[in-house]
């Protein structure tokens, strides 16, 4: 088989990248705290902290799960509307499809954080979750991608960005003043209010007009698919992830000490340099996975990664912590402080086990 027809199957290191991904949201985070909680000590302390939003400025580790979410919705778009697709398609069976993904994204998104399942309006929330942030970058990403080439892909993307970096700095926020970055006094989160008003999810985060940023992290996304998918030998593809990657991560703290990187406004320094972050983790999985053949290893990556939805709504709407206490509350009297690490680790393998099922009957749960 050469390696311009492997190309067209379907990528590896992609379906590792996003179950590495969904680790954070369902196990490391939990994990490194309940080691913290067993050891106490600054050590674990400083780790622990690295599986937590800072409160404002800055970054941490734990900050890459949602861009690299949108990022690899992104990277799987040159795949999913191929030309050829599209060829082969109406453009509005494409188009059903599209708005029938982000639909069922969105209202995933009020049963997972937007109280949908608490059925009282005034506990609802309209837009508040990482699902409906994917819906806003895949639809228009996708839009892109059916109906103009890549240069002007890649003004819309720096589009969003200017945009978005006015937006927060020209206009006159009603009793705060201009380009005030702070929480609950940004244009964003004065915009969020105008329009949810008693639906605005109450946190410091904004989402509509941190939805420019949410199409610009998609579409960087759609960039590296659309290497990998190229005829580039696969050794260069690598290469060339690594190095946008790079450049991405410094022209984001580049612009962010101007703009400050704020993964809760999602500026636009947050975008370029998350993004450099997941060009330079696709680069490694590509290489690891896809050049070099080392594919072993990433079979659990594999098992969480091609049922990332269901591993995410069922994490959110299920507590897994709990079942895993009723079946191993015994332990507690042997294990003492640790009783948390085990209870972590206990629902994170009842919540694998159902996903591992489910890859072994071929049941894929696709939005």
């Amino acid at each position: 088989m050469t390696e311009e027809v492997t190309k067209q199957n379907r990528i590896a290191s992609i379906d590792a990248l996003r179950g590495f991904d969904m680790l954070f949201i369902i196990f490391f985070d939990h994990f490194f705290n309940a080691i913290n909680v067993g050891v106490g000590s600054p050590f674990t302390k400083a780790v622990a902290k690295q599986f937590d939003h800072p409160e404002w400025f800055g970054s941490s580790l734990y900050d890459i799960v949602m861009p690299l979410f949108l990022f690899i919705v992104g990277a799987a778009i040159p795949f999913a509307l191929s030309k050829r697709k599209q060829q082969d398609s109406r453009l509005s069976t494409i188009y059903i499809k599209i708005i029938r993904r982000f639909v069922i994204l969105f209202i995933l998104g009020w049963i997972v954080q937007g109280h949908l399942l608490e059925w009282n309006i005034g506990t609802f929330s309209i837009f508040s979750n990482t699902l409906q942030a994917i819906a806003v970058g895949y639809l228009f990403s996708s839009i892109a991608y059916i109906h103009f080439k890549r240069n002007v892909r890649i003004l819309i993307f720096a589009s969003c960005l200017i945009i978005y970096t006015l937006l927060l700095t020209i206009p006159y926020v009603p009793g705060v003043g201009r380009g005030i970055l702070l929480p609950a006094k940004s244009f964003a989160w004065y915009v969020d209010q105008l329009v949810f008003g008693k639906f605005q999810d109450g946190t410091q985060y904004t989402w509509l007009l941190s939805g420019f940023g949410f199409i610009a992290t998609t579409l960087s996304g759609v960039f590296a698919g659309e290497l990998i998918k190229s005829d580039l030998p696969r050794k260069k593809v690598a290469f060339y992830l690594f190095i946008i990657g790079v450049a991405g991560v410094l022209a984001g703290m580049l612009l962010g000490i101007w703009h400050p990187i704020i993964k809760k406004l999602w500026t636009s320094s947050f975008v370029l340099a998350s993004s450099g972050v997941c060009f330079i983790l696709l680069s490694l999985f590509y290489w690891i996975i896809d050049v070099k053949g080392n594919v072993k290893w990433a079979f659990p990556l594999k098992v969480i990664g091609m049922n990332a939805i269901v591993a995410y709504v069922l994490s959110h709407v299920f507590n897994f912590h709990l079942i895993a206490e009723m079946v191993l509350y015994g332990l507690k009297q042997f294990v003492g402080d640790f009783n948390y690490l085990v209870l972590t680790i206990g629902g994170f393998g009842i919540l694998y086990l159902i996903l591992w099922y489910m890859y072994k009957n071929k049941t894929f749960i696709k939005v």
